[in-house]
């Protein structure tokens, strides 16, 4: 019941974020008519068909986002035919005869049968939840993480729909405020006319906005500091955890548009990676938010013979959710790794749950070798079939928990970021278990550096974008995906903002693309610091070289970690490549990236 509170309360801040602008002319154009058979039919079918759609997209791979593909342009000519009744009768009637009338009847107010004005309040609400995209915060990301973590279920569909009605909620608030003000325009200034007017020139630069993906990209990106702090401080207040047995409840963080739904929150801006999203309390007074889970699911263990949570006790545990080619796990290990190092002799003891993104990351010997290269020390659990996850019913990576000398959590922190405070708690459980003469707090001298350095928050304006078919969005090769077969890709004469495309001869499976022939390349267009690119060779597990551009030219002192000046490198693993770091002023770029040799297998770009 708390969460379904959390999930409604998060959909009624919808109406403070930008990304609702598109949808408010839709909304508005149906104010001079009665709110119980016209405004609540159509706020009802916006909810609806955003729950049955967003379930779909969460879980039904391609095929649905293609459905809801067409679906969208149904509803885009419906509203413009809607939109054209409200300009004018005659304009409507020069622009499509076919659906004249069925405009005019959506658009007029009701006579006759009152079920008939319900019908077509309904269907105008059909249109516009295939329309609407929400600037998914943290709420929303929760849901969308449990949906692709576990699968279809009503559950997920009622949370959904939970916070459809928030927005349905707040939008008849607004509707109903509206209809009072245009009532007494017209009354006092008899522009009845020229407001109906004004609503269907509204309307037309909606499905405008839409059309050119204005409400997915710019409105996003203008939203995130906003509401999602607001739904932050909701999660905080209230979404803490039960304490019930078997584990605890975790909130999960994604700044991503609706269509750009992933797996796990994202340092986007969507999928369980969550970037800098705290919840993480002060030092003080701690709640206590459930007993430790057992790790008994676990199918091997690094650094450490299998460990309970009875061997436990007397020890101040921090359980650490990861995955070695996350982008954001990778830049909050250094911190982990310091606290571990620091109060290993007084008491902590830190377990690593690698719980795998990508099949690759479920092969032992590659995380054993990531395990060596990134030099964690510490107990590493590896979580191949979810099981602690789903025992500490995490959504995320990274998520860190924080449990006492006794097997109580008493706090947690998702993504980055906050580590002083998550430092502070540490400190303060283990000073509660009798330890004292604890090292000073900090990081001290050592500061991560490459692939793992804090990222620039204030230029990072791409989301995380994964290039097997079932997650990808903004792919712009001509024709889209042909899934699971060798097809030739071209790419578009020119990119818009974090599109990218496949050139040459790709097999696109759920998860990653293969290069069958050289050449072959991959274009995105960019706005942040770091781009990092997760890769893999073919399966003969021979080296791929490749080389690197930034706007046609070789990258320079732009280059990652993982190129030269000249733009050159080579892969010989599964993980994550940084293939960019802008040295001087952060600006848009057009990256690509040539393969020399066949059989690369790509998964993911993240940026920082």
């Amino acid at each position: 019941m708390t969460i379904a509170l959390l999930v409604y309360l998060g959909g009624v801040l919808t109406i403070l974020s930008p990304c609702i602008l598109p949808v408010l002319p839709f909304v508005f154009a149906r104010s001079e008519q009665k709110f119980l058979t016209n405004g609540l039919p159509m706020l009802a079918g916006m909810a609806i068909t955003f729950a049955a759609i967003a379930t779909l997209a969460a879980v039904g791979g391609s095929w649905a986002v293609r459905v809801n593909q067409y679906g969208r342009i149904v509803a885009l000519v419906l509203l413009t035919a809607f939109a054209a009744t409200l300009l004018s009768a005659r304009l409507a009637d020069w622009l499509a005869r076919p659906f004249v009338a069925l405009g005019n009847r959506l658009a007029q107010p009701t006579t006759g049968s009152g079920n008939f004005g319900l019908v077509n309040s309904l269907l105008l609400g059909v249109a516009t939840g295939l329309l609407w995209a929400p600037c998914a915060g943290p709420i929303l990301g929760l849901i969308l993480t449990g949906a692709a973590i576990s699968g279809p279920n009503a559950r997920t569909t009622g949370l959904l729909f939970a916070y459809a009605a928030g927005a349905a909620t707040s939008l008849a608030v607004a509707l109903l405020a509206g209809g009072r003000v245009f009532a007494l325009l017209k009354k006092s200034l008899g522009t009845g006319e020229w407001i109906r007017r004004a609503l269907g020139v509204a309307v037309l630069l909606a499905v405008v906005a839409i059309i050119f993906g204005w409400d997915s990209s710019v409105l996003t990106r203008l939203s995130l500091n906003g509401t999602n702090s607001l739904e932050q401080s909701l999660i905080d207040k209230i979404g803490t955890r039960d304490g019930a047995p078997g584990g605890s409840m975790a909130m999960s963080n994604s700044n991503m548009a609706m269509s750009n739904s992933n797996m796990a929150m994202s340092n986007s801006k969507s999928d369980g990676h969550a970037m800098m999203m705290s919840a993480a309390k002060p030092a003080g007074d701690l709640p206590v938010e459930g007993a430790i889970p057992s790790f008994t699911g676990a199918t091997l263990w690094l650094n450490s013979p299998p460990l309970t949570p009875e061997a436990l006790r007397g020890k101040v545990v921090m359980v650490d959710f990861w995955t070695y080619s996350c982008i954001n796990c990778l830049r909050a290990l250094p911190f982990v790794e310091s606290w571990y190092e620091k109060y290993k002799d007084h008491g902590l003891v830190v377990i690593g749950v690698h719980a795998p993104e990508f099949a690759f990351e479920k092969d032992p010997s590659n995380v054993r070798r990531a395990v060596a290269d990134l030099k964690v020390t510490y107990p590493v659990a590896l979580d191949n079939d979810y099981a602690i996850w789903q025992a500490f019913n995490n959504q995320y990576w990274p998520a860190h928990y924080f449990i006492d000398a006794t097997g109580r959590i008493r706090g947690h922190h998702f993504g980055e970021g906050s580590y002083d405070e998550s430092e502070q708690t540490l400190r303060k459980l283990l000073t509660d278990a009798g330890q004292t003469d604890l090292p000073p707090a900090g990081m001290g001298p050592a500061k991560a550096v490459g692939v793992q350095a804090p990222p620039d928050e204030a230029h990072d304006q791409s989301p995380e974008t994964y290039v097997g078919y079932r997650r990808a969005e903004n792919f712009a090769s001509p024709g889209g995906f042909s899934q699971d077969q060798s097809h030739r890709y071209s790419a578009p004469a020119a990119l818009k903002l974090n599109q990218w495309a496949l050139n040459g001869s790709w097999n696109v499976d759920p998860e990653k693309a293969i290069l069958g022939t050289v050449p072959g390349k991959i274009e995105f267009r960019f706005y942040a610091r770091d781009l990092h690119l997760v890769l893999g060779p073919g399966s003969d597990g021979k080296p791929v070289r490749f080389r690197v551009l930034l706007d046609g030219a070789a990258p320079a002192a732009n280059h990652g970690a993982d190129t030269d000046s000249g733009g050159a490198g080579s892969i010989d693993r599964q993980r994550l490549y940084q293939l960019i770091r802008q040295a001087g002023e952060v600006r848009e770029h057009v990256f690509s990236i040539e393969f020399l040799d066949p059989g690369v297998q790509a998964y993911s770009f993240t940026f920082g």
